[in-house]
């Protein structure tokens, strides 16, 4: 603990990832205000996580920053980007942050906080990227220990403490009115029955090779029909609007009918209609850390990824589903080792899925 910083007022936290990552950041949030009270969080984000730090009451102002956006007005004119990019400064600089925590493992935003003048910029240094750092933790991948707990140990670097540790999703009324809705709309298969969510997708951060993460459509189409045989439940497919193909894809190798709401939900509603399902069988993901921060219970199935680092946090009474395998995990320092077979993925069966189902429900 390092004493002889005052008590900070104005805190910015930039994460520029995927919903998993800003989610993982909502402990760290939560005890600032703790620790800090009357403290001011500012948070630089990207267009498709600010859904959920709007609706974070811990969070007093959020600044967007897609690098589409920005790449797409450069494509039109030099001059239009650099006025955008201004603005963007300006708006960050005149909140007058005195401290940063930047867990954006970038080089660039490091470097704005410099520019703008945030006194003291503190954040992990990957790959030697934090120069614009000053006070740096040196990082060469997450490992050993859940990310939720390296985002915290920067709590400690500034005497702050640590007094609570879950995840946070807060929603609001029309979120949950919108899951009331979609649920009586669809009462004649869900009529009075366990209702279990199956993610076929998530992994979205990993653009194309969010395949890696995923255990094979067909696999989701007999489970889900199992479930709805052997438990009499009924399964609800859910995921984003790219993934409304994968989601076709398992309901037409299915025997049984499923409910529908691929596509059709925002990052919110999602979680609400998550929070309806007595369980959620997800891939790691997004959509596992959405559901784990609204309280639902999971069974996620990981690959490559160490759940230890990226698992449901804390794993509560959430339940890991992976396949003893020597090579796993193998996506170590934000690199996954090149692999044709998916073994870990691929050889993980049915039957040992719907066990562990049995067991949470």
């Amino acid at each position: 603990m390092h004493s002889h910083i005052h008590p900070p007022k104005k805190i910015l936290i930039i994460n520029t990832f995927g919903v998993g990552d800003v989610l993982f950041t909502t402990p760290l949030m939560r005890n600032l205000k703790t620790s800090f009270p009357g403290i001011f969080i500012g948070y630089i984000c990207n267009r498709r996580t600010a859904a959920l730090l709007e609706r974070n009451a811990n969070v007093d102002r959020i600044f967007i920053y897609e690098r589409d956006e920005f790449h797409s007005v450069y494509q039109r004119s030099k001059l239009a980007l650099a006025a955008k990019f201004r603005r963007f400064l300006n708006e960050v600089r005149d909140e007058r942050f005195d401290l940063v925590l930047d867990v954006s493992l970038s080089r660039g935003t490091a470097f704005l906080t410099w520019l703008i003048g945030i006194k003291l910029r503190i954040g992990f240094s990957y790959k030697n990227r934090g120069i614009f750092l000053n006070r740096k933790i040196p990082l060469s991948g997450y490992e050993g220990k859940h990310v939720v707990d390296y985002y915290l140990s920067l709590l400690q670097e500034i005497g702050g403490v640590v007094r609570s540790r879950e995840l946070e999703l807060t929603l609001n009324a029309d979120d949950a009115r919108w899951a009331e809705d979609f649920i009586a709309s669809n009462r004649v298969i869900l009529k009075g029955r366990p209702v279990i969510g199956i993610v076929p997708g998530g992994g979205a951060s990993w653009g194309r090779e969010s395949a890696f993460k995923r255990w094979p459509a067909e696999k989701f189409a007999k489970l889900a029909d199992k479930l709805i045989e052997k438990f009499s439940a009924a399964t609800i497919l859910m995921g984003d609007k790219n993934e409304t193909d994968l989601c076709s894809e398992v309901a037409g190798r299915m025997s049984h009918q499923p409910v529908m709401a691929c596509g059709k939900t925002t990052i919110t509603q999602f979680a609400a209609l998550a929070k309806k399902c007595s369980l959620m069988v997800v891939n790691d993901g997004g959509p596992l850390h959405i559901a784990v921060a609204s309280g639902v219970r999971t069974v996620s199935i990981f690959g490559p990824v160490s759940e230890e680092v990226y698992g449901p946090y804390p794993i509560g009474n959430n339940i890991v589903v992976n396949k003893a395998i020597a090579c796993r995990p193998c996506y170590r320092n934000f690199r996954r080792a090149r692999c044709e077979h998916i073994s870990c993925l691929n050889q993980l069966t049915v039957e040992e899925v719907s066990e562990r189902i049995k067991e949470a429900l």
